[in-house]
């Protein structure tokens, strides 16, 4: 609906049917059909001259069913019927066609719907029934193979014409009407449910959206790594047998492989309701596995993979596991309707559901190591939107939906702003590339101009300076198109849009993701094959008499691992201190920050804006509020955490990293003194175990990747242990405070809807709806800040955790190393001359199958880069 062709005419038959005095900007989608709608049925009900019990039934029923007890068109239905029939507006074709001038095809369609629905209503279509439907039918541009399928279903006869009957259903799909309201979409399902089914094509061959036969080669290439890995563990499994290596050199192998075997790419899909997630994966897997439903139901986190067999597993919160039905699924993958629709509902909130996980043995592209993620959506439900959030912070790629018809919207574009700050902390001035925009419905827009536009439109936002970059991070698709087609076997353009959409993704999660995974892991094993080649080195100096580890010697060392582990000790004790002192701070800083926010909210609710009427749609116009007042007080939050928080931890975390800085580099020293003193390589092994210590924690999502490629670029744990990274991480670490959304998430049911004030002044009514939500959002932050601050601290202690876990996995391998010289030296002194001359030997065999494996490493990385 085109509301930009609203002329001054409307406006004023409008006003006079309601008998208020509106605006342009009062006259809402809604509010329009309405009064259309109320035409177009109290015209059949008089075209016969007689007013049926059943019509008037019918009628009543009408406008139950789409217009909610709470809705505020509710209070101006018996107004207009009035106002329609005293100023017999029907027989005035003149003002039907001012109503309907910024009408869609498809709203048109869905009005003269109801029309031959109402002149069913007494068992027949009367003769001037239909001609008076023709007459309007016509005027308004509707194809009359249409009104035939409509005449015939209401009327139970057959329909021949099946091609228009599938046409109508498209038109009709209420998927069409999702980005106006739930009036729209209420009114279509209904219509929907009155028509014969849709004929579907049928076609015996069967074919998948895509083959995925990069995933699949990147899936061979990653087995081959970890068969290397293996290997490798074998080889230095023997050496440590025999006491020459170090035991967490097999240890680190092992972490590598872990990564290789349970490495799988996630995808998430994300976007507010009506932009057709659910039948998106379905297209994705080829099968109608979601839900899918007109309003919102993605209710939980879904988690589509792999299984040998087709199971749903359902985790709870409490950490209990059940196996369920695929129908059990469809009820608790989705919310109720009621719920949905309400959107105030509590009942996701108190869902003890964590996420539930479908395997399926046939779903191609999850067979080839990708996850698909469902989540429960933006800025549908606050719970609901914390939820995505943790989500996202394992994820490799997002694919972003937006409805054709209504194409990034003001709220998306934040959403998308949102996104990339999200999946690339830390990285500002750099645009985002594992991000997808896809404009669904694309086959709603029937003229090129329109296309044009959109395409236009959705470039423009993406592609703008440090947003999203990369090829082909945009794309115009039809789920719903390209789903029937890959069920019917058939081909169209959509599904070629689809593939094409399929092949980019594919080519990121393998080459610019993949890749990186596979060179991280191939760069940590080589690093392991250093130290262990080192290790065998310095062995053989031992054999060979040139290394030798004097009881002075022996004794300094035990001297070493004694301080080294009265080091890590010390590293604790301090950063408890600092936790301690950093929660002081910021309990300060918070109390005075506090002060003054009452005010600045206040101010700040002067911006507050809406689309919506505060005389037809004062839920939603309170729901908008609320959700700015929410916007608005986690933007103070995040604003006092970058000034005064980050400051704190930045302080603090630097005089915790001095400390680790002068302890890590005092071990370094030690190892230096002994490697001029006996001409060993500690140093060497120290530095080499530390990266491949980095290397084997990777993990498949872009800043897990960042965090340990920044680290090692930063120095490493030899260089630091990256302190730019470490604070990098303080200072991030308060950024999307989701949880302030579920706090007062409640809000605006707390206020509440139809409060009475619809014909007040326009400018009047908002400002005491905004003056409730700061009343009731000031309550409900005052009862809860003792819990967001309770969330900030648990914030703090992990950022310093993290830190001291790090640097007592150095100082745990710096002790290894001290380990495995007096093991070496204490074999050499218990063998005799012909058993060190057996050892040399094993050692040449041992550094020829250790450069053979890395050479297997090289092959597979070089395949792989073809």
């Amino acid at each position: 609906m085109d509301t930009s062709l609203i002329s001054s005419q409307t406006v004023e038959l409008v006003s006079l049917l309601t008998g208020q005095n509106l605006r342009k900007k009062d006259i809402t989608p809604p509010l329009l059909f309405l009064a259309g709608l109320v035409t177009v049925l109290l015209g059949v009900i008089h075209a016969d001259g007689t007013v049926s019990a059943e019509e008037t039934q019918r009628l009543r029923a009408i406008l139950t069913e789409l217009i909610p007890a709470n809705n505020s068109l509710r209070q101006l239905v018996m107004p207009m019927v009035k106002g329609v029939r005293d100023r017999q507006v029907y027989k005035k074709l003149q003002e039907l066609l001012a109503l309907t001038a910024c009408f869609s095809e498809e709203e048109k369609l869905l009005l003269i719907s109801f029309g031959y629905q109402m002149s069913a209503a007494d068992g027949t279509i009367d003769d001037r029934e239909k001609q008076y439907l023709t007459i309007i039918a016509n005027r308004l541009g509707i194809e009359g193979r249409y009104l035939t399928v409509l005449e015939a279903s209401f009327s139970s006869q057959a329909i021949s014409d099946t091609a228009a009957l599938a046409e109508v259903h498209s038109l009709l799909d209420p998927a069409q009407f999702q980005s106006l309201d739930s009036l729209f979409v209420r009114a279509a399902s209904h219509i929907i449910e009155h028509l014969p089914a849709k004929p579907k094509q049928q076609n015996a061959r069967k074919h998948s959206v895509s083959s995925y036969q990069e995933l699949k080669r990147f899936h061979e290439y990653r087995q081959q790594l970890n068969a290397v890995c293996q290997q490798l563990y074998l080889t230095l499994r023997d050496g440590i047998d025999r006491n020459v290596l170090s035991p967490n050199l097999t240890e680190e192998i092992t972490k590598i492989s872990r990564k290789l075997e349970s490495q799988r790419f996630r995808v998430a899909v994300v976007g507010e309701f009506s932009k057709g997630k659910s039948t998106l994966l379905n297209a994705l897997l080829g099968e109608e596995i979601q839900p899918v439903r007109d309003i919102p139901c993605s209710g939980t986190v879904t988690v589509l993979k792999y299984g040998p067999q087709q199971r749903v597993i359902c985790k709870y919160k409490n950490g209990r596991e059940e196996e369920i039905s695929p129908q059990q699924y469809q009820e608790k993958a989705s919310i109720s309707e009621e719920a949905a629709l309400g959107s105030f509902g509590d009942e996701i909130v108190n869902s003890e559901i964590q996420e539930i996980i479908f395997e399926h043995p046939n779903l191609e592209l999850c067979s080839n190591g990708v996850e698909i993620i469902d989540t429960p959506g933006l800025n549908e439900h606050a719970e609901r939107t914390l939820v995505t959030e943790q989500v996202l912070k394992t994820t490799d790629a997002v694919i972003f939906l937006t409805n054709a018809q209504n194409a990034l919207t003001k709220t998306e574009q934040e959403l998308l702003l949102y996104l990339k700050k999200e999946l690339n902390p830390g990285k500002d001035d750099e645009a985002a590339k594992n991000i997808f925009v896809l404009v669904n419905f694309a086959d709603l827009l029937r003229r090129e101009g329109s296309r044009q536009q959109v395409k236009v439109k959705v470039e423009n936002f993406v592609k703008q300076p440090k947003l999203i970059a990369g090829e082909n991070r945009i794309h115009f698709i039809s789920a719903q198109s390209a789903l029937d087609a890959t069920l019917d076997g058939t081909e169209n353009e959509y599904v070629k849009s689809f593939q094409d959409f399929t092949k980019s993704l594919e080519q990121f999660l393998t080459v610019e993701r993949g890749a990186i995974a596979l060179n991280q892991s191939a760069a940590g094993l080589k690093q392991i094959i250093n130290t262990g080649c080192d290790e065998l080195n310095q062995y053989r100096e031992m054999l060979e008499g040139k290394l030798t580890i004097s009881q002075g010697d022996k004794a300094k060392i035990f001297e070493q691992i004694a301080e080294a582990s009265g080091r890590d000790v010390k590293i604790r004790l301090l950063a408890g201190e600092l936790i301690e002192q950093s929660v002081e701070e910021s309990v300060e800083s918070w109390n005075e920050w506090l002060e003054g926010l009452g005010e600045r909210l206040i101010a700040k609710s002067d911006r507050w804006t809406s689309e919506h009427s505060h005389m037809w749609s004062q839920n939603e116009l309170t729901k908008d509020y609320s959700d700015q007042f929410v916007r608005d007080i986690t933007q103070e939050i995040e604003d006092w955490a970058t000034k005064k928080v980050q400051s704190i931890l930045q302080e603090n975390m630097g005089d915790l990293n001095s400390q680790i800085n002068e302890d890590i580099d005092a071990i370094r020293q030690e190892f230096q003194k002994f490697d001029k003193q006996l001409s060993s390589n500690l140093v060497s092994q120290f530095n080499n175990l530390a990266i491949a210590g980095n290397f084997g924690g990777i993990g498949t999502s872009g800043s897990t990747i960042a965090s340990s490629i920044s680290q090692i670029e930063d120095g490493g744990l030899m260089g630091g242990l990256g302190i730019g990274a470490a604070v990098g991480a303080a200072l991030l670490f308060l950024t999307g405070l989701g949880f302030i959304g579920v706090i007062l998430g409640g809000l605006a049911a707390g206020v509440g809807g139809g409060l009475g004030w619809g014909f007040l002044d326009g400018d009047t009514v908002k400002a005491q709806i905004k003056e409730k939500v700061c009343e009731l959002g000031f309550q409900k932050f005052d009862e809860s800040s003792e819990s967001i601050f309770d969330k900030i601290h648990e914030r703090i202690i992990a950022v310093f955790e993290e830190r001291v876990e790090t640097s007592s996995g150095a100082i745990a391998q710096a002790m290894s190393l001290w380990e495995n010289l007096l093991e070496q030296q204490e074999k050499r002194d218990r063998q005799n001359q012909a058993e060190c001359e057996a050892q040399k030997v094993w050692l040449a065999d041992k550094r020829r199958e250790l450069q053979e494996i890395e050479s297997q490493i090289e092959a597979v990385l070089n395949q792989g880069a073809k």
